[in-house]
């Protein structure tokens, strides 16, 4: 097999394949072919395609942000997979089982898979990781990794500092993506907790929403703090009641994202939050919205987890119902604040 090289020397991947070009997967696709790895970009949208190919830049997702050429970009999943020995799968959630099920018959033969989809399918209410297990061929079984962690697609690719975190069953998997996607300014740190990794990704964006309602409504710094570390509580304790090892809800994928996203404004989910705290109405903000804020489905799977596992998450509960139950968000807040006296460390 043939191989380049980075600009550290590493031996890296002869060719990826990143399935999804909304920012996140446009900006890792990006951070790949800066290092000298080859890149194809399947894109849903034909005009993303047209726009990389003639402007060398995602205007719809990722405006500003010129692209390498050794990212091209194609609508045909044939294509993007053709000659390539790692996927990277950046679909959003919601969609992420029909894109997997075309996938699937394209694998001529295992290879790594990289899910940097931060979601949990809503109907079904299982983890992407999950989601590829069923709809890919068995021997992909234990090619898959999961990314999450603290990164704006923008700020990576600023080329500002950034670390996340890579969890996979085979530890030699976890080293050589790892290898594949450090770059001086981007740290990848490794470790085996599948089912942790994903849950942080995905319920901070929960979170997230609910410190965007704080801020919405001008409830003060203290307000948000307290939410963030309390939806830090439910996040660990669905995490142990699914599997999870609590530590990594205090690692890159926990805490890190959870932080990021519920204090910057660059996130989508926590714009969301402060639109809905401001009175707007949610068909009218998402329909503004460039781009998906995952939290917006992640909340109602997450409520459902919460049920079937019987774990008490209070502000899931009452996101949940300032989405989808019409409730006046500082009503939901009240409401939280009035709840019965707790330990704090009970889980």
């Amino acid at each position: 097999m043939a191989h380049v090289r980075s600009h550290r020397g590493n031996e890296k991947t002869s060719q990826v394949a990143v399935i999804g070009a909304g920012a996140w997967g446009t900006a890792l696709a990006r951070l790949l072919a800066g290092a000298g790895v080859p890149v194809r970009l399947w894109a849903y949208e034909p005009e993303v395609v047209e726009a990389i190919r003639d402007k060398r830049e995602n205007t719809k997702y990722l405006p500003g942000v010129s692209l390498p050429q050794a990212l091209t970009a194609t609508g045909s999943l044939e294509e993007a997979m053709q000659a390539s020995d790692v996927l990277l799968f950046a679909v959003p959630s919601h969609v992420a089982r029909s894109v997997l099920l075309q996938v699937g018959p394209l694998l001529t033969n295992p290879m790594p898979l990289i899910s940097a989809t931060k979601g949990i399918e809503e109907d079904t209410l299982k983890l992407m990781s999950e989601v590829m297990q069923e709809t890919l061929p068995p021997s992909m079984r234990r090619m898959i990794a999961v990314l999450s962690g603290p990164s704006f697609a923008a700020e990576v690719c600023r080329e500002q500092p950034t670390a996340v975190a890579l969890a996979a069953e085979d530890v030699e998997l976890v080293r050589r993506m790892q290898t594949l996607l450090m770059t001086p300014l981007f740290r990848v740190y490794g470790g085996s907790d599948v089912i942790g990794v994903q849950l942080g990704g995905a319920l901070k964006n929960v979170m997230a929403l609910a410190a965007g309602v704080v801020d919405g409504l001008g409830l003060g710094h203290n307000a948000r703090a307290a939410l963030i570390t309390r939806g830090l509580a439910e996040m660990v304790r669905l995490g142990i009641a699914m599997g999870a090892d609590p530590r990594t809800f205090y690692g890159l994928s926990g805490v890190g994202d959870l932080v990021l996203t519920c204090t910057g404004p660059l996130s989508r989910n926590y714009t969301v939050g402060a639109k809905l705290g401001r009175g707007e109405r949610l068909e009218s903000i998402l329909g503004d919205l460039q781009g998906v804020a995952e939290g917006v489905r992640t909340a109602r799977a997450a409520q459902g987890l919460a049920v079937r596992h019987g774990v008490e998450m209070p502000i899931v509960r009452e996101i949940c119902a300032v989405l989808f139950e019409g409730k006046a968000p500082r009503q939901a807040v009240t409401d939280l604040m009035e709840r019965t006296a707790k330990d704090e460390t009970g889980v």
